[in-house]
């Protein structure tokens, strides 16, 4: 491979690029004893590398983003990607591919979504009195720091989840203009606070227009991906088609054409330069991994559908609640719907796409289990007996 302007990649080629971009091919040694920081050092590494870690509600073996440096890291205790992420300033929350911990050096690259939201002039939620409840919550902040929606005054009107407080649809709006800054969560509950406070000062401004804040996300979305085509780059920071179009040109990302995409693709030009190497992980991944979380670019990339469901109804669920892809040698092998029973791992329900791949699926779910303190690993359910026997063997030859 070069990074001539007319590179023409492989199906392997590309997607051996995606894994090393998302940190599953040639990562760096798990235990990395003398990475800066120890274990939270490789966390935010992993932070850095992704450009965004997406937040989401569901906990089944642990939350979202906690799976996410898990399955490139391995074991890396959860009290320590906590940290990682909400100590000392080094990431914020904001509106990104979905709600998502981003690197703080990135604040001045989401001036443009801030703009737009200011622009718009309101949320879905409406203020009674816009003024005097967002200057309620800016004077609480100042005076007392940073606070929860709880404590600045409640999150609920009392009635369903949906329905929140005039003072959490201020504290959200001012969220989203980037009046106020997210900088860590507490007991899942945003802790909210001024940007002068929580923003290094070098960082706090939105000098940049709207061009070069789109420019910066596109090759950051190309670095993360490694190679993509113009949805992939889109949906990474969920763009519209047309913004990545004004700035492709200009963010360093070369055309390429992969074999079996129908459509046009661009390269970071550094994956280019060197063919993947190194040595694959076995893990298992969250739905909302930055690796599968586009089913398209998935299906492409891996031959692999892959849905969450866990808002569909139970009756008409195929895999599970929360079924989580199986990764072993650089290919999706299977999935597993994981729940925890005491100091059991259940196996809910799990499939693999080769008799080949019992052997990984067992490995995840020991790694699995032995990351979230259980000693036991039950499988309960498969697509086949024969699949649940063969991976109840591996299970015991561990």
């Amino acid at each position: 491979m070069t990074s001539a302007a007319s590179v023409s990649l492989s199906a392997d080629d590309a997607r051996r690029i995606a894994l090393r971009a998302q940190g599953f091919l040639g990562a760096p040694g798990r235990r990395g004893g003398s990475t800066p920081g120890g274990a939270s050092g490789r966390v935010r590494g992993v932070l850095r590398h992704l450009g965004a870690v997406q937040l989401d509600t569901i906990s089944v073996l642990a939350r979202s983003h906690e799976l996410i440096p898990y399955a490139r890291l391995g074991a890396v205790g959860r009290p320590a990607v906590e940290s990682a992420y909400w100590s000392d300033g080094h990431a914020f929350e904001y509106w990104s591919h979905a709600a998502c911990i981003l690197p703080i050096e990135e604040w001045p690259h989401f001036a443009f979504r801030r703009r737009a939201r200011r622009a718009r002039g309101h949320r879905w939620h409406v203020l009674q009195d816009k003024e005097r409840s967002t200057r309620a919550v800016l004077d609480r902040l100042r005076a007392d720091g940073p606070l929860t929606s709880s404590e600045l005054g409640g999150a609920k009107n009392g009635g369903e989840w949906f329905e929140w407080s005039e003072t959490k649809i201020a504290v959200e709006w001012l969220l989203d203009t980037g009046e106020v800054v997210c900088t860590e969560r507490r007991g899942w509950k945003r802790v909210y606070d001024l940007p002068e406070r929580a923003v290094p000062d070098a960082l706090l401004h939105d000098d940049l227009d709207d061009r070069e804040c789109l420019r910066r996300l596109v090759a950051l979305a190309g670095q993360s991906l490694g190679v993509g085509t113009r949805a992939d780059i889109a949906d990474y920071h969920r763009l519209k088609g047309e913004q990545v179009d004004a700035v492709i040109a200009d963010s360093g990302l070369v055309p390429v054409e992969v074999e079996g995409w129908s459509k046009a693709a661009w390269a970071d030009p550094a994956a280019l330069a060197t063919v993947p190497r190194g040595r694959h992980r076995t893990t298992l991944l969250s739905p909302f991994d930055s690796l599968v979380w586009d089913r398209p670019r998935t299906e492409r990339i891996f031959g692999f559908t892959h849905r969450l469901e866990a808002y569909v109804p139970k009756a008409r669920r195929i895999h599970g609640y929360f079924a989580m892809p199986l990764l072993a040698g650089g290919r999706l092998q299977g999935r597993v719907d994981p729940a925890r029973e005491g100091g059991t791992l259940v196996a809910r329900q799990l499939s693999l796409t080769t008799p080949k791949a019992a052997r990984p699926m067992a490995e995840a779910l020991r790694e699995a289990a032995d990351w979230v303190g259980c000693d036991a690993v039950r499988i309960e359910r498969a697509a086949s007996p024969e699949q649940a026997a063969a991976v109840t063997a591996e299970l015991a030859a561990l």
